[in-house]
């Protein structure tokens, strides 16, 4: 009898696990940084303690772009089976010159995929630095909200709100200038939390 109530005890935790997907580039990948201090493996630890049926699988990979991740997804989905996707790409999309129309649609048809497969989406937002332009910086910015809007769902603006807009720019950067340090992981995660907490 107890072997049967440990077990049925299993199968209902099994059966409460919750999977959250995170599909970045190198902002989420921890590049630079030493391993587990980055915000995605704080938000792991974050929801260890107080959403302990959630697990967080961080599939980011440091230089991809939105095409490198729609190319992904598919197989993603289906080895995790995820509950939550959270996708943070197009960074490199710009660093690149590549289309803004083409950045839009890989958001866009990755967000539908997820939505698809069941999982809610929460899309995070990148801005560019003023060098771009304020014509391309605007239309950049807004290509993530256009795609938000267009399969309803919510969106985190600028991830690195507090980070990059600082009266000094280079405090919580690394040496490169363009991935954030240490000391602003917290901070990113800060950004997410609320929108995600909502999903979860």
């Amino acid at each position: 009898m107890l072997g049967l109530l440990a077990a049925l005890q299993g199968n209902c935790q099994a059966a409460q696990e919750r999977t959250l997907l995170v599909v970045g580039d190198s902002i989420s990948a921890e590049y630079g940084l030493p391993r587990g201090s980055g915000w995605v493996a704080l938000l792991a630890q974050k929801l260890r303690r107080d959403k302990p049926s959630w697990q967080v699988i961080n599939a980011s990979i440091s230089g991809d772009t939105s095409f490198g991740g729609r190319s992904r997804l598919p197989a993603l989905l289906q080895q995790h089976r995820p509950d939550c996707v959270l996708i943070e790409l197009g960074g490199n999309d710009a660093l690149r010159g590549l289309s803004l129309q083409a950045t839009q649609d890989n958001l866009l048809a990755m967000t539908q995929s997820a939505q698809q497969a069941g999982a809610r989406v929460l899309l995070l937002g990148m801005q560019v630095p003023p060098n771009y332009g304020p014509d391309y910086a605007q239309r950049f910015a807004e290509l993530f909200a256009v795609v938000a809007r267009q399969r309803k769902v919510p969106l985190v603006p600028f991830l690195l709100k507090g980070v990059a807009d600082q009266a000094d720019p280079t405090r919580l950067f690394q040496a490169d200038r363009i991935h954030p340090n240490e000391q602003a992981q917290p901070l990113i995660l800060n950004n997410v939390w609320p929108a995600l907490r909502k999903l979860l």
